[in-house]
């Protein structure tokens, strides 16, 4: 099974997987929270998103209450959150687990790709960020503290455009 084909949950409950999500797009997937220092890289996500998103581009948010509680809310507060704070407009997930013995399929095969620094394993924090190309093979990984906006991130988008 391709990671593409994995099944997942929207926001809202309903079942989809990222082929279903993003049909033929490349995908930056960020765990991300509400409450977190790291927060404010919901607008570099939305820009990326406006500015790559007719090019056959997209993020999905994959909120994760994991890390020091920091995305405690409902799916209504995550979503009224991320629209009216930050203007988001990408798919977001349901709260999922990321580490642990409950970690979800998607991550399970994710943590598998080795960082920049040649470094796999689990994620370290909100706002870890993974590339994945149009045919489902994840082209990066960026650890947390990577801002969407930096070269490194944008020259991998590019490349999988």
């Amino acid at each position: 099974m391709s990671i593409r084909d994995i099944p997942l949950q929207t926001l809202t409950g309903a079942p989809t997987t990222l082929a279903e999500l993003a049909g033929d797009k490349a995908v930056l997937l960020v765990n991300v929270a509400s409450k977190c220092g790291l927060t404010p890289q919901y607008s570099a996500l939305v820009e990326l998103q406006r500015t790559y998103g007719e090019r056959g581009f997209t993020v999905i948010g994959v909120p994760c209450n994991q890390f020091m509680g920091q995305e405690p809310g409902s799916a209504e507060e995550i979503q009224e959150f991320c629209s009216t704070t930050y203007g988001v407009d990408f798919p977001l997930l349901e709260k999922t687990e990321v580490n642990g013995e409950n970690r979800h399929p998607l991550y399970q095969e994710l943590v598998e790709t080795a960082d920049t620094e040649g470094a796999a394993g689990d994620i370290q924090w909100n706002f870890e960020k993974f590339l994945i190309d149009r045919d489902g093979k994840v082209a990066a990984r960026f650890r947390p503290t990577v801002k969407p906006e930096d070269s490194t991130v944008v020259s991998a988008i590019e490349s999988v455009l």
